[in-house]
This record gives structure tokens, sequence and C-alpha cells, in this order.
């Protein structure tokens, strides 16, 4: 049993915010009210809101294209060797969560994610092997999946992810290597014992690559990036301080964790820091073990381009820092027995969606904060349409945007106008017009907080919901003032717009 002082307060933490935070499950075969939501993907996201949904007494459906299998999204494909890489402390996806250690692994990711999949009556609710191919309102503005079949709904959660197949691109003269040649996520089986293992490419799917050579004692690594990224430590200190930029852009200070970095991080390898690429511009590769790896001699990051591969290894166009991508540099051989493809996964398509949703200039990811067309508020596509982020795809914003569809749809005086949404975005780009990214292109875990801050501030409406929007809890106020105002427009004749049992 583990003695640490450190990890018993961590324990004793977690105990403490679930029994505050955790929504009740509702009972066995309980009858849930309107609104009633479509969740699309079982992934953490997907089963993370539907359990939110629930747990504050609606009705709940989640679609999964896959099988059970699928349960967990793309930690459910990922290889045994692979685990998180923030602290666990900023991956709590639900408040009942309970992690045993600092960096879980896969199998305790996907355990954490089952457990609240039963605990709140999420199977009976769960059609798997239904892929989600369009979704549309029917005459009295309700959501049809795909046909009528699947019932109608008040609001749609697309929880799809950003990774869907594997990328698996074809390199000129792979066919001609001796080696074996494996996806960075299909490993599981495999051996890299003893031998040179070559990784094509350096962003966070060489970290899956890393993970496996490492876990299996590879003789040698070789890291060959064509891009230039940043790579912040495994430290929950320093990711927390680098997400707490608000602005959620390069600024005049920016220069000051970017120096830190390169002397107390980088140290003796600067040179593989980045040359002009800020780094508040992209997600940043998060890994300790890799310095470690190149100071032991047991590995080297090349920067340049493939050229193509040869019977021993990957004929390498090896580029000096600042030389653009397919600029000149040395051409050399680089001999490997085994190569890892670290070049992602494809994203998965929200075609499903309605046509007006990706209208210029409001299309994904220019959406009300980031989740909502402006078209349609009763869509919230949480963690689907992020491009890159210092931050994490697993937290507390993922029951803040669940609830706030849940207030927009129940309470009309809460709920945003597209005029309005739109001119938040608006702003946004407003704001952030000296970034070298584009406005949403880019964004920190800090300024989302600030953006669900300003909407709850914005609207005096929406006030008297900040306690359950930003932490489930309190909604008995809000929940009786939206019956008197119901009353009211009863007896105006302006009807009830939703039912709130």
């Amino acid at each position: 049993m583990e003695l640490n002082p450190v990890f018993w307060l961590y324990q004793l933490i977690q105990f403490i915010i679930d029994k505050l935070l955790s929504p009740n499950p509702p009972p066995p075969h309980a009858v849930l009210s309107r609104p009633r939501i479509a969740v699309i993907g079982a992934g953490l996201t997907g089963v993370s809101a539907a359990a939110h949904c629930v747990g504050h007494g609606f009705d709940v459906e989640i679609f999964e294209a896959g099988g059970e299998g699928a349960l967990g999204g793309i930690w459910a494909k990922v290889n045994n060797t692979s685990g998180l890489q923030i602290h666990s402390i900023e991956y709590r996806f639900f408040p009942s969560v309970y992690w045993a250690r600092g960096y879980p692994d896969r199998q305790q990711i996907v355990s954490q994610i089952s457990q609240i999949w039963k605990r709140y009556g999420l199977k009976e609710r769960t059609k798997f092997n239904t892929q989600v191919k369009s979704i549309y309102l029917d005459s009295q503005g309700r959501w049809i999946i795909n046909d009528p079949s699947n019932g109608r709904f008040d609001g749609v959660i697309p929880a799809i992810g950003s990774c869907g197949d594997p990328k698996m691109p074809h390199i000129q003269g792979q066919e001609k290597f001796k080696g074996e040649i494996y996806h960075s996520s299909k490993l599981d089986g495999k051996t890299a014992e003893g031998k040179n293992v070559l990784i094509v490419g350096g962003g966070a799917s060489a970290v899956e690559g890393l993970e496996f050579v490492i876990h299996t004692n590879a003789k040698s690594t070789s890291v060959l990036a064509r891009s230039e990224k940043w790579i912040i430590p495994r430290n929950a200190i320093v990711d927390t301080l680098l997400a707490f930029n608000i602005f959620g852009q390069e600024t005049i200070f920016s220069w000051i964790p970017e120096t830190i970095l390169r002397v107390f991080f980088y140290r003796d390898l600067q040179d593989l820091a980045p040359y002009k690429t800020g780094l508040f511009t992209a997600t940043p590769m998060v890994n300790s073990d890799i310095f470690r790896q190149i100071r032991d001699g047991k590995a080297s990051w090349l920067r340049g381009d493939i050229i193509r591969m040869t019977e021993n290894g990957i004929l390498f166009n090896h580029r000096q820092k600042g030389v653009p991508k397919n600029g000149p540099g040395r051409e050399e051989e680089i001999k490997g027995d085994m190569v890892i493809m670290a070049t992602g996964y494809h994203r998965p398509s929200l075609s499903f969606l309605p046509d007006d949703v990706f209208r210029e200039p409001y299309q994904p990811p220019a959406w009300y904060l980031q989740a909502f067309p402006p078209e349609h508020v009763s869509i919230s596509a949480i963690n689907c349409t992020y491009a890159n982020a210092i931050g994490t795809v697993g937290s507390w914003h993922i029951g803040i945007y669940t609830r706030l569809l849940l207030v927009f749809l129940v309470d009309p005086l809460a709920r945003p106008q597209e005029y309005w949404m739109k001119k938040w975005i608006d702003m946004t780009r407003f704001v952030k017009s000296r970034s070298p990214t584009a406005a949403f292109d880019f964004f920190t875990y800090s300024e989302l907080i600030y953006w669900f801050v300003f909407c709850v501030a914005i609207n005096p409406f929406r006030w008297k919901w900040a306690l359950f929007v930003f932490f489930g809890v309190g909604q008995a106020l809000p929940i009786g003032v939206v019956r008197g105002e119901d009353k009211i427009r009863n007896g105006l004749g302006m009807g009830t717009v939703q039912k709130w049992s």
C-alpha cells in the first residue's frame, strides 16, 4: 500500500470532489425528463457528457459507430504502453473519477470511463454499431438522428473527438525496407528490444512510440521530425502555469516562459527548441523522457525531411535550425530495424451536422464558445472542433459545456440569440487579431474558462445558473425561477418552451 503522504492527500481531494460535485446516478430504469439529449460518440467526452445529463435528471441516448469495444474512444485504440502525459489532476473528466497515481496508463483510463458508463446507467442508453450520418430538425424543431426510428431530441452533443482512424501514409520505397513498419497505435504484442527504431513524426503520436521503445528496451531511437514543435516537461506545475496565459496567444511576455524552458528544460539541447515558432501557437509535445534518452545516448532528435525509405532505413534530408521544410540540408541514411509511423490520426468528420453550421465566416472552430454553432444553440460540439491548445481535453469544461446546453434549452431568457453569438465570435477575432494564428486555432485553458465566465456574466438571466453551470450544484433556485417564468408565459398565452420536471 502507498505510504506517501502526497498520495493520500490526493486521494482525499478526489474523495471530497466526488462527494461534493458528483451528480446522483438515476435509479435503474428511471424515466427521465426533457430536454432529451443525443450524444454522438462513446468516448471519454461522450460518456462524461451523458453522465452529467442523466445525473441532473435529463434523458439521453448515446450513438456509437463502433461496437462495445469502442467504449472509451481513442483510449480504446491506443497501445497498452500508452499513458497520460499530463498529470491526472488535470484530467478529471468527471467528478467521481479516482486516479490511483499521477500518470495513469491506458487501462486505468478506460476503466474509469467504463465505471462511469455503468454507474450512471448508460449501458441501456447506448446504441452501439450506429453510425450517425445526418441529423435534421423535424417540423416541431426537434432533432432526428439518421431517421425517426431513433427518436427525437431537444439537443445534440457531438463528442466524436479529434482522433479517428490512424493515418498511415505511404513513403516512397517502403516496400524495399527489410524491417518492420507499424503505426504508433498498433504496437501491442510487438517488441523493440535490441532494435534500432526510427519514429517518423514529432507530434503527440511520437509520445506513443517513445513510450513503447522505452518500455520494450530498444537499442536506440531516432525521432525524425519534419515540423518544429515545442516540448514541455511532464510536470503538473509547469503545465498549469503555461495554461494560465489568459490571452490564449503570443504576447510581449511570451519570451519569458520560452526562455525558462530553453535554459532549465532544454539546457544543453537548446538547438532542438523551435527557432521562430512561438510557444503559444500550437499544441506542444509533453514529454520528459526524450531528453533523458538523448542525454544517455539512446535517442536522437533529427529535424528534416524524409526523402524515401531504403532497405536498411530512411534517406533523410537533415536540416539545420531555422531552415524551412523542404529547404536545403544534408542527406544521410538513418539506419533502423523498425519504423514507427507517428503520423497521427484522421480527424473525424462533422459532416453529419446541418449544412448551415459550416457557412463562412462562422464555421468550426469559429463557433460560440468554440462549441455552439450560432445557427443552432441546441448543438454543443464538445472537444471536437479545437485545433491547438495548451490545456486538457479531459477536464472540468466537459461538464460546463453540457450544463450550458441544458440551461440554454430550458431557460429561454438565458438562451443566446444567433446575432449575439456571432458578435461574440467577431469580438474574439478582434481581440486576437494580432495573434500569429487565427483566433480560434489556438487557445489556453484559462482563456476557455474566461469564455465561460464572460458567457454567464454578460447576461443577468444566467446569473442564477452560475453555481449549476460551473459546479453542477444549486439548481433548485433557477429551476423554481424558470417554473415561475413558465407560469407567467402561460398566463400571457406564450406557452412553455421546454418541460422541466
